[in-house]
C-alpha cells in the first residue's frame, strides 16, 4: 500500500519547512519511503513507483549506486576477462571524459527513459554521430552491468538510439582491378623480399591486418593451398584469440600465393611465434609500419598515390614538389577480396565466413551493392588469379 502525507518541521535556525513523503512497500514487502518538496511530485513519482513494483522492476534509491560506480564495475569485469588493451582503453575513455562528466553521479534507480534520451542528445551535439553511438553503447552495458549485479532492476538506456541516416552510410573504398595489377608488380619488383607474399595475402584472403600480423606459419598449409586464422595481434603487438568466434576460419590461396610464400619462407627470420612476417626485430609488427613501410611503399612504387593537401594546398617536399601519400589503407585490400569473391558469384555465406564476419547481415550492410552487380560465374581463386598475375 502507499501513501503520501504531508511533514513538517523546524529547523535549527528556526525556519519552518514543508515536505510531501511517500510511504510504500517495495517488491520484497520491505518499507520504504521517498520525501518531496512538492505534493505533485509526490503523486507522480508514487504513481511510477507503485507500477515498478507491481513489475518487479523498481529499485529503492538507497540500495542503487551510481553511474560512475557502475562504470567502475564494468570496466573491473573487462579487466578480469581479460579484454585487449585497447578495448579497455576505448572504454576508458568513454567513461572518463564523456559519461562520468555527463551523468555519473546520477543513481541507476533514477535514470528515467527521457533522461537517458536527453543523454544521448548531449552526446550527439558534442560527439560525431558514430562517437555518439560507441559512448552510449558503452553507458548501456554499464547498466547491463549494475542490472546482473542487482544494482537496478532495468536499464532504461537499452532502448536509446543513435539512428544513421541512409545518407551518412560510410562507402567502402576499393582498389580497381587496373590498380590491384599495378600492387602485384610493384610488391614482386620490390627490394623487401616480404612485400610480395604480404600483398598477394591481403588482396587473395582479405585478411584483417592484425591477423596478418599474428600470422604463424603453423596457419599456413602450402599443400593444400589454405591459410587459416586461429590468432591476431593486438594494437599492443599481444599475441591473441581472434576479433570473434567467427574469426577462426580457413581460406583458400590460388598457386601464386603459394608459390611466393614457398620462397619467403626460406628467406624469412625464424622468430619465437613462428610469424610469418615478423618486424625487423623479430617481433610481433607494428600496424604503423606494415600500413606505411611495406604496403605505403609499394603503391608509391606503384603510383597510386595522392598529393597531400593542408589548408587547401598542397604539401611540398624539400624539392618543391608534391608530398604523395598511398592511396588505399590495409582495409580497402581486404574490401578488394571480398569484391573479387563476390564477382565471381561466391555464394553470400561463404563470403561471411571467408571475411570472418559475425553475421551475414555484417556482411550484407557492407558489400550488398556488389553482390547485386554480380554477373560472372567461374572457380573464384582461379579465375582471380588469371585476371591479376596472367597466370
Amino acid at each position: 500500500m502507499t501513501s503520501i502525507r504531508r511533514r513538517t518541521w523546524t529547523t535549527p535556525e528556526g525556519t519552518d519547512k514543508t515536505a510531501w513523503l511517500v510511504d510504500y512497500r517495495d517488491a520484497a514487502g520491505k518499507r520504504r519511503a521517498k520525501q518531496f518538496s512538492r505534493k505533485k511530485d509526490a503523486e507522480a513519482w508514487s504513481t511510477t513507483a507503485r507500477y515498478e513494483v507491481a513489475t518487479g522492476v523498481h529499485t529503492p534509491d538507497s540500495q542503487s549506486i551510481t553511474v560512475e560506480k557502475a562504470a567502475e564495475l564494468w570496466i573491473k569485469r573487462g579487466e578480469r576477462e581479460n579484454l585487449e588493451a585497447s578495448t579497455l582503453a576505448a572504454y576508458g575513455q568513454h567513461v572518463r571524459l564523456h559519461i562520468v562528466p555527463m551523468c555519473g553521479d546520477k543513481k541507476l534507480s533514477q535514470i528515467t527513459r527521457p533522461i537517458a534520451e536527453g543523454w544521448r542528445d548531449q552526446l550527439m551535439d558534442k560527439l560525431s554521430r558514430p562517437m555518439a553511438t560507441r559512448v552510449l553503447r558503452s553507458l548501456s552495458a554499464i547498466i547491463n552491468e549494475a542490472q546482473s549485479r542487482g544494482h537496478v532492476a532495468q536499464n532504461v538506456v537499452a532502448g536509446v538510439k543513435v539512428r544513421r541516416a541512409k545518407r551518412e552510410k560510410p562507402k567502402i573504398v576499393i582498389p580497381t582491378k587496373a590498380e590491384l595489377r599495378k600492387v602485384l608488380a610493384a610488391a614482386e619488383a620490390s627490394d623487401e623480399p616480404m612485400a610480395h607474399p604480404l600483398a598477394l595475402i591481403l588482396i587473395f584472403a582479405g585478411l584483417r591486418a592484425s591477423e596478418l600480423r599474428g600470422l604463424p606459419w603453423r596457419c599456413l598449409d602450402l599443400k593444400a593451398g589454405t591459410i587459416t586464422v586461429d590468432q591476431r595481434a593486438d594494437l599492443k603487438n599481444q599475441i591473441g584469440a581472434p576479433k570473434s568466434e567467427a574469426g577462426y576460419r580457413t581460406i583458400p590461396l590460388p598457386g601464386s600465393a603459394i608459390a611466393a610464400l614457398k620462397i619467403w619462407k626460406v628467406a624469412c627470420p625464424p622468430t619465437d611465434q613462428d610469424l610469418v612476417f615478423p618486424s625487423l626485430a623479430k617481433k610481433v609488427m607494428s600496424h604503423m609500419y606494415l600500413n606505411i613501410n611495406l604496403m605505403g611503399a609499394v603503391q608509391l612504387a606503384a603510383g597510386i598515390a595522392d598529393p597531400v593537401v593542408k589548408d587547401g594546398s598542397p604539401v611540398l617536399d624539400k624539392n618543391e614538389q608534391p608530398t604523395m601519400a598511398q592511396r588505399y589503407t590495409l582495409h580497402d585490400f581486404r574490401h578488394a577480396a571480398a569484391s573479387l569473391w563476390i564477382e565471381q558469384r561466391v555464394n553470400p555465406k561463404r563470403v561471411q565466413t571467408w571475411m570472418g564476419h559475425s553475421s551475414i547481415q555484417v556482411t550484407f550492410d557492407t558489400y550488398g551493392h556488389l553482390f547485386d552487380q554480380a554477373d560472372q560465374d567461374a572457380a573464384v581463386a582461379a579465375a582471380i588469379e588469371r585476371e591479376l598475375v596472367g597466370v
